[in-house]
């Protein structure tokens, strides 16, 4: 039963359980947890992402031009800034110093006499090469594709064709390039999204390019001039739907001096788990051509909500920083937010490893998330005898990050709320599966699409021994890392009030002994 007091303003509730099993013998235990009052004002509407970026309004979909420099984080981003759904694409802008606070700018690129602007990414020219800039003010320069949608309603193959824009102010002023667009189309209806970037191997500029089923690889010397040389993938990797937002970048294996290539396309529909997810290539790139002998389709998230990811050209100290769209195709037009919509994951660092005889890119909050952690409210040692259960009261509940090791193979846990919401992960080694199943986490009725049945992940390859389980917690979203970021999953949520429990079933023939517990308060990020 729960009993309500009023103390200074806040909410303070006794929360008394049971942890029981059917011919177990009942234990009763009582916990003060402290109820949150909701803040009202900046970015304190129901479902808003606290320590996620989100526009301020209006609808976001895509991150795009994720570039480095003078010591600011840029983050564009399909933009629509009329409505709550898709529209005519704009680039929306941010910056930050840390990729956890992020300073709103103003629209960076609108659509024009060639069309929306659709996804794309940027550079900083540091030799000038497009002449744009100097040496001493090296130009921004953002590659973007334009989608001519009266040439797309009238029938029309080439609508897409991709552009340029340049900045010498650092992202707060752009200038289109007057001879746009670069690449043209010879009747290729998907024909988008160019990631480009500095190719040490030949000393040209190197383009990404889907091309409906396949990717294309362009060079050019300059930015304006580009010449396809190789295309990959018509009889590679999953085909269940469109290729989208390309990727590609060398990464030492950890722990040896050896590097591999690693490629990203994202596909809708076609993903594991339904509708939209970014699948990966492990292989090699000569300057030109892009080959690998991975024959496993491999996934970088398999929930339902990272889509269209791609990571940042200059980062410091050449780590690989991955941010993706946290939403999904099937429904992202009908989730139930009002002021915006949609959000990005949190930054992660990706990373090669070999885990037995295989090699895993492995993805995980930057370090610069734990600047962000604050309050921690460890739980004393917990066991949990097989069979049984042990229900741990959520101090800082949708704002929170979790932590502890898993020890024995088999483990469901759920977070519950007192209106009965439930979000529930079983983690079976024996079975080298894991289930989520959030048909129940709140509000799921605003499309038959987002909750069809449970989300399955198979951990084929984890290691013997115990597995560190991360779980991110925010107002509207669940990011899951096993083992350091091998196997994630990432879903949106909308529960009708915050998580205030988290249960721990051992399904196992051993007791279970945590040691290391933690649920750490997330600090907020926004003004």
């Amino acid at each position: 039963m729960v009993k309500t007091l009023q103390n200074k303003g806040l909410t303070v509730f006794v929360l008394l359980y049971a942890i029981f099993n059917i011919g177990c013998k009942q234990e009763v235990k009582q916990e003060l947890i402290e109820e949150e009052e909701i803040p009202t004002g900046y970015y304190t509407e129901k479902y808003r992402s606290q320590y996620h970026f989100t526009p301020e309004e209006k609808w976001m979909n895509d991150p795009n031009g994720l570039v480095y420099k003078d010591s600011l984080y840029h983050l564009f981003y399909q933009y629509y800034p009329d409505s709550t759904v898709w529209g005519p694409m704009h680039w929306g802008h941010a910056v930050s110093k840390d990729m956890m606070v992020w300073k709103h700018k103003p629209i960076a690129l609108f659509p024009d006499e060639n069309g929306f602007i659709f996804s794309g990414s940027a550079v900083v020219d540091h030799n000038n090469t497009s002449g744009f800039g100097t040496k001493d003010n090296p130009a921004m320069v953002a590659i973007f594709t334009y989608h001519d949608m009266e040439g797309e309603q009238a029938g029309k193959n080439d609508f897409q064709t991709q552009g340029i824009a340049y900045s010498l102010d650092n992202g707060e002023s752009w200038t289109k390039y007057e001879k746009n667009p670069v690449i043209g189309n010879t009747g290729i209806k998907d024909f988008r999204d160019p990631k480009v970037f500095w190719n040490d191997k030949a000393e040209v500029w190197t383009m990404l390019l889907v091309a409906g089923d396949h990717l294309q690889i362009w060079n050019s010397p300059n930015l304006k001039e580009w010449e396809k040389v190789s295309e990959f993938g018509k009889e590679t990797g999953a085909h269940g739907g469109v290729w989208e937002c390309p990727d590609l970048f060398p990464l030492k294996i950890e722990g040896t001096d050896e590097v591999k290539w690693v490629l990203l396309i994202s596909i809708n529909p076609g993903a594991p788990n339904g509708g939209s997810g970014t699948q990966y290539f492990i292989g090699d790139f000569d300057g030109t051509t892009f080959t690998t002998d991975q024959v496993d389709h491999k996934w970088i998230d398999l929930g339902r909500d990272n889509y269209a990811g791609v990571t940042y050209n200059d980062a410091p100290n050449n780590e690989r920083v991955f941010i993706g769209w946290m939403s999904n195709w099937d429904y992202a037009r009908e989730t139930p937010t009002e002021k915006w919509r949609s959000a990005m994951t949190v930054p992660r660092a990706l990373t090669l490893r070999k885990v037995g005889n295989e090699l895993s890119l492995f993805n995980y909050p930057l370090e610069n998330f734990e600047k962000h952690v604050a309050l921690a409210y460890p739980e004393s040692r917990i066991k949990i005898l097989p069979t049984r259960k042990r229900i741990i009261p959520l101090k800082y509940s949708n704002q929170s990050k979790t932590k502890f090791t898993l020890s024995v193979p088999n483990a469901q846990m759920y977070f519950r709320n007192k209106n009965g919401d439930s979000l529930s992960i079983d983690i079976d080694r024996d079975k080298k599966l894991v289930t989520l199943d959030r048909r129940k986490s709140g509000n799921v009725d605003f499309s038959d699409k987002f909750s069809p049945g449970v989300q399955q992940m198979k951990i084929p390859n984890l290691p013997d021994g115990p597995i560190e389980i991360v779980l991110l917690l925010d107002h509207s979203s669940l990011e899951l890392f096993i083992n350091g970021g091998q196997y994630v999953m990432t879903n949106q949520i909308f529960p009708n009030e915050f998580f205030r429990a988290i249960t721990i079933i051992n399904n196992s023939e051993e007791e279970l002994v945590i040691e290391d517990f933690t649920e750490h308060k997330v600090e907020r990020v926004w003004d």
